[in-house]
């Protein structure tokens, strides 16, 4: 039903592509396979694409759209297509046209004064940090854990960053966007032709559309704001430990209370054993094995980094580094078991060349890829992150339905717990698996897709997810006979009426492939 009867694009779709782009920036047969899913079940072609189309420009993205749209075939966009675990740059209805964004790749501005950007979707990480060194720029970008992402893209998908502008998801600001039928759009005070705060304020006269843009289906974003912070005086992450798994509750709460106080800034974040050393010191991961919970309190021991190590940032003045530093060590103290285990360098920004550990770089805004280089090529992972409230009696009763159907399934609880904001925080589970292995990758998409709906049972639901479980999520928000999927579809119809933008993103399809159970 969600699928198109080829994958093959019909001659007259394909030589208009060409006639728009160039053969070189049309991309079909073997030459598609650089797009797919490097994370999926191997010999499964569920998400494969007809064709992929490298526009670029705003002109010729919407170029393809308006091809796309009058012959009514489905596409794909992605920036750098890096969102490994939750599909890549893979579309959901086989046989789209994927419209990778990775050439159009431009800084359009650096804005010194208020501490922002302006840059196209194929901006990565390494591109804009780049930009900003090669400036002599003051500024520093909040990054993930791998620099290789789009900027815009992690943001489009409420992906993680770990600076102050990670918080809350609070980066973009104004948007550039190409709509099914190929007009242009843009949002907040950029609809004012020549408005100077196009990037600098949030709302908008009248409904601000900047979020139906996050994780929706309702447009291509071609450029977009990305807000930056100034560089510290001072610069430091501290390393902490929790010597016992019934600590974490406790562990979490201290962070939320540091935030809310506002000591703490930022998303701090803890890591189980044995997957902390790899977070905090560049380590290795560890060989799967199966390990006893006394076998994961003594390797915590044993490395330093405890049962749970976390990891927080401090941008202050010196001074102020110091007393915050004094104020998170002694809450974190009163905790029985809990531990300092490295209070880091205080940098000031001429000495940022000197940082090595990639723990210290994601919380400077400098880019890296040691968690890539530290893990075996063959192992690939799905995630299943749920929104939880921090509260006591909270987080443990969904990290242990978690570990119970892991364990059912063989695998080792993997991931951590990132503040998002002091209210609430992201039970990240990486379910790895070894991606030569059909039987391992279906098992672990087994897996995920029992914990959907199990922890959807306590009262909690993922924030993002996988191609193949989107509609399993979607199905989980079914307040008032799902009156957000009706709402939201009603929009899709209204802006994409031909649905050709992406169907299915996120459970919101398209009238012409929407499932039986979704009522209009």
């Amino acid at each position: 039903m969600t699928d198109l009867d080829t994958r093959v694009l019909p001659t007259v779709v394909l030589d208009a592509l060409i006639d728009l782009l160039g053969a070189d920036a049309v991309l079909t047969d073997d030459a598609v396979d650089e797009f797919r899913d490097p994370y999926w079940i191997p010999g499964d072609d569920t998400y494969v694409s007809s064709a992929v189309v490298e526009p670029v420009s705003t002109e010729q993205v919407q170029g393809v759209m308006r091809i796309a749209n009058a012959a009514k075939v489905p596409v794909w966009p992605f920036s750098q297509g890096r969102n490994n675990g939750y599909g890549g740059a893979s579309p959901r209805v086989a046989g789209s046209i994927q419209i990778s964004l990775r050439k159009m790749n431009r800084v359009l501005e650096i804005n010194e004064d208020l501490a922002y950007a302006v840059v196209e979707p194929g901006v990565r990480w390494f591109d804009l940090h780049a930009a900003l060194e090669a400036a002599g720029s003051n500024l520093a970008v909040s990054v993930p854990d791998i620099g290789w992402g789009s900027v815009i893209g992690n943001a489009l998908d409420n992906g993680l960053t770990y600076m102050p502008m990670g918080t809350d998801h609070m980066s973009l600001t104004g948007m550039e966007v190409v709509l099914a039928d190929g007009e242009v759009l843009r949002t907040g005070m950029g609809a004012q032709p020549g408005n100077k705060a196009f990037h600098v304020y949030k709302r908008s006269f009248g409904p601000t559309l900047d979020a139906l843009f996050t994780q929706s289906n309702f447009g291509v974003v071609t450029r977009a704001g990305v807000m930056l912070q100034r560089k510290p005086e001072a610069f430091r992450t501290m390393i902490l430990a929790l010597d016992k798994d019934s600590d974490l509750e406790a562990g979490v709460v201290a962070l939320s209370d540091l935030m809310l106080d506002g000591a703490l800034r930022g998303v701090p974040c803890l890591y189980p054993a044995p997957h902390n050393g790899i977070m905090l010191a560049d380590a290795d991961v560890p060989e799967p094995r199966a390990w006893t919970e006394e076998q994961l309190e003594e390797y915590g021991r044993e490395t330093g980094f405890g049962r749970w190590g976390v990891r927080v940032g401090l941008w202050e003045d010196a001074e102020i580094i110091e007393y915050k530093t004094r104020k998170i060590r002694e809450r974190w103290l009163q905790i029985p078991g809990a531990r300092v285990v490295r209070e880091g360098r205080v940098y000031a920004p001429h000495e940022y060349g000197e940082i090595t550990l990639a723990v210290e770089k994601n919380y400077a805004g400098i880019p890296s890829m040691a968690q890539i280089e530290h893990t075996r090529s063959e192992i690939g992972h799905t995630d299943f992150s749920p929104v939880v409230a921090i509260e006591p009696g909270q987080i443990r009763p969904v990290l242990d339905e978690v570990r119970r159907h892991l364990a059912v399934a063989g695998i080792l609880y993997a991931g951590g717990i990132s503040l998002i904001s002091a209210r609430s925080c992201l039970l990240i589970t990486s379910i790895p698996f070894d991606t030569t292995d059909a039987a391992a990758v279906k098992n672990a998409f087994d897996v995920t897709k029992r914990l959907i709906v199990e922890v959807g049972k306590l009262g909690y639901a993922e924030y993002r997810a996988h191609l193949d479980v989107m509609d399993l999520i979607s199905d989980q928000f079914s307040f008032n006979n799902h009156a957000y999927r009706r709402f939201v579809e009603r929009i899709k119809d209204a802006v994409d009426p031909n649905g050709i933008i992406s169907p299915g993103r996120h459970g919101i399809w398209p009238r012409s492939l929407r499932p039986d159970n979704h009522e209009a």
